[in-house]
């Protein structure tokens, strides 16, 4: 009877200090992938799904998933990823922050890597995962696009907050380590999506460039920014090995970064014409 009860009290005292996991999914108008990213997380001891001001079925497909649905457009204002994330982070109750895009997939092993991490490890705070980075149906594996670790497992109080309005980083209080098994990122499917990202994104960094007082530009800084680019996708990684979607994508970042700098110079210009 003793041996009972101590057994009884050791397993409750190991699940009340079990550390619990939440799955955090910040959504806008993701009803084509927000599904199989749900499905992905199924397993986490809590799952948030943050709407930043979706007007399809991503609510609808949430509820679905018996997820927490915070709307960010009705108890937030500033609207940078950053803000976001650290928003997300105030909804969420688990000892670890398990941040997932739409458009990325948590893997059986991956899964499983996590779960033993938070069991069986206490060396680190925080984990870079790595991505299998998937464009217009191909893996890519040159051109910069691997390894692609992004610091997405986090001891919730070991977040000092996230920064940045594009490509957003956390700060974090004690170690980071890196995790093996990778997280399958279905980005960009059609050159249509593409192009309408580079629309929105080379937006706000023209702003970020032009609020940092970047030099005017010209002909010279033009020709350099391009020449850069295509040098690091196309030399320096080699993205012509990934056959003929790296040869495209290596066309589209160089095309993305002189919109970039093109919206850039249209700001400058209107600046000087006040």
């Amino acid at each position: 009877m003793i041996f009972l009860e101590a057994t009884w009290a050791e397993v409750l005292g190991n699940k009340l200090f079990m550390s619990k996991i939440s799955g955090i999914v910040i959504a806008k108008n993701e009803e084509v992938d927000l599904p199989d990213c749900l499905e992905s997380l199924v397993w986490v001891d809590e799952l948030v799904v943050v709407d930043n001001d979706s007007i399809d079925e991503t609510a609808k497909i949430a509820k679905k998933y018996k997820a927490k649905i915070f709307s960010y457009k009705k108890e937030a204002s500033t609207g940078k990823f950053s803000a976001i994330r650290n928003y997300a982070a105030l909804k969420s109750s688990g000892d670890w922050l398990l941040y997932i895009d739409a458009d990325e997939r948590v893997g059986r092993k991956l899964k499983e890597e996590i779960q033993k991490t938070i069991k069986e490890r206490h060396d680190n705070n925080a984990y870079a995962i790595p991505r299998k980075n998937i464009l217009l149906g191909k893996e890519m594996k040159y051109g910069g696009w691997s390894p692609d670790y992004v610091l997405r497992l986090i001891k919730k109080s070991s977040l000092d907050g996230w920064e940045g309005e594009l490509h957003e980083q956390p700060k974090i209080t004690g170690s980071v380590g890196k995790l093996t098994e990778r997280f399958t990122h279905i980005t960009h499917t059609n050159l249509h999506e593409m192009l309408e990202k580079t629309n929105k994104w080379s937006e706000i960094e023209a702003r970020l460039l032009y609020d940092s007082k970047h030099p005017r530009m010209n002909i010279f800084r033009f020709a350099t920014a391009g020449l850069r680019e295509f040098w690091y996708r196309g030399v320096r990684k080699m993205g012509f090995l990934d056959g003929s979607v790296g040869i495209i994508e290596i066309i589209y970042q160089t095309y993305s970064r002189l919109i970039t700098y093109s919206k850039l110079w249209e700001m400058q210009i209107k600046k000087n014409q006040q």
